[in-house]
């Protein structure tokens, strides 16, 4: 059959269609050797940065190539960014960011106070609502790295009146007050913060089927390896790193026994630096998270139906007089003494603890006080390395993962450095644990 579109030059005389197409056609062709080269991969337009703003687990809201663009522009030599992180009125890190000159950033002393909106905060009035930043703690800045030999810093921080009174929600002035006098004691805190991690739903932990549970029961996820065992190794990871960059004494990290938990301690640290080192790395977690989004919770029991283990923040105590020979009988003086004042330990180690200290799944029930050697279905742990040298530490397996660390290891100070009387208490053997 005939073709009668065919572009002849007499069907393109009688065509003007045609004869338009055509010419259009050339002028494009010939204008797309001025154009420039289709963009690279790592090239990207806002068009594209968009479709990243829906919530997805596992994938930054923006686009990465975007956001190096800018990080790779130069920092002034002589300034540095402050980021000041303080602690809000439910436990949950804030913070907020200034410029400074360089020479500012060398020790605390040098740090300038700063203020915010605490109505915004829940930790004051709307019709007085400033509340002063006091810095007390400088880490290294993980997530603003510099090539030029300059460091800019986290500024851990705590909250003031402008009077100069510590606000209600400033655990750090109480911790102050309980360590205040004791430099000579030199005591360790090491503490184990365990956390789960979640998909954006916030229902849904890593490693679960979505709106379901396991098909195995605990015990394979506990320090695992594998894609059917270990879920969110690369957030702890990157977490774990941050905090070494950051100048945390962070000493581990390691997978926990519900699918889907993790693991990092902080320690040992001498005194409230242990508080001020957990609360930043609490932030620090926070933020990696932020970069990964994935949802993290410090609720010490996030799934509550099953057989699944809840989270803790396990504080390890040891004084100067506990690591000398002879130690193992100050440490159970210690432990009678804080036998003797459970409830009032319980009652700020941490929100929906009675969820997790039932008595199952290694922890002591929330209505008793026990100690063994050990033992994690006690209270109170002695470790047998402990046992065997006469001398070392315990660990307080009571707190819960949300606690304030100030708090705890505030509380625990004073308990143990009391000139009392208690009952001594015996300890579980094997055969109760």
């Amino acid at each position: 059959s005939t073709n009668t579109s065919r572009a002849s030059p007499e069907n393109i005389k009688s065509n003007p269609t045609m004869k338009l197409s055509l010419a259009l056609l050339s002028v494009l062709g010939s204008a797309a050797a001025f154009a420039p080269s289709a963009p690279a991969a790592s090239s990207i337009t806002s068009l594209r940065m968009a479709k990243h703003m829906e919530p997805q687990t596992g994938r930054s809201q923006l686009d990465t190539a975007v956001i190096d663009r800018f990080n790779s522009l130069p920092y002034p030599d002589d300034k540095i960014l402050a980021e000041y992180v303080w602690v809000d009125a439910k436990g949950e890190c804030r913070s907020k960011t200034r410029t400074l000159p360089s020479a500012r950033a060398k020790a605390v002393d040098s740090l300038p106070r700063w203020n915010f909106d605490g109505s915004s905060t829940g930790q004051a009035p709307g019709d007085d609502s400033e509340v002063i930043l006091r810095p007390c703690r400088i880490f290294k800045d993980p997530f603003r790295p510099r090539e030029d030999g300059a460091d800019n810093i986290l500024v851990m921080c705590d909250c003031y009146t402008p009077a100069g009174e510590a606000i209600p929600s400033n655990s750090r002035a109480i911790a102050a007050a309980a360590f205040e006098g004791k430099d000579d004691e030199e005591t360790w805190f090491g503490l184990e913060q365990e956390f789960t991690l979640f998909n954006l739903d916030q229902r849904t932990p890593l490693g679960w089927p979505k709106g379901g549970v396991p098909t195995r029961p605990q015990g394979p996820y506990y320090c695992s390896a594998g894609p059917e065992n270990s879920f969110g190794r690369a957030v702890t990871d990157a977490m774990y790193r941050a905090c070494l960059y950051a100048g945390l004494e962070i000493s581990g990290t390691n997978g926990e026994v519900m699918p889907g938990q993790q693991e990092y301690q902080v320690g040992p640290c001498v005194g409230i630096d242990a508080g001020d080192q957990l609360q930043m790395s609490r932030y620090i977690l926070q933020r990696v998270c932020e970069e990964f989004q994935v949802y993290c919770t410090l609720h010490p029991k996030p799934i509550v139906d099953g057989d699944w283990n809840g989270a803790g923040m396990h504080t390890n105590v040891s004084t100067k007089s506990m690591r000398e020979p002879g130690g193992l009988a100050i440490i159970k003086e210690a432990i009678y003494k804080l036998g003797a004042k459970h409830s009032e330990h319980i009652a700020i180690y941490g929100e929906g603890n009675e969820l997790r200290l039932t008595g199952k799944f290694e922890t002591a029930s929330i209505d008793d006080f026990t100690f063994g050697v050990a033992n994690r279905g006690a209270s109170i742990r002695i470790g047998r390395d402990t046992e065997d040298d006469g001398f070392g530490y315990f660990e307080d397996r009571r707190p819960s993962s949300n606690a304030d660390p100030y708090l705890v290891c505030g509380k625990i100070m004073s308990t143990i450095m009391e000139d009392v009387e208690v009952p001594v208490i015996k300890a579980l053997d094997r055969s109760e644990a």
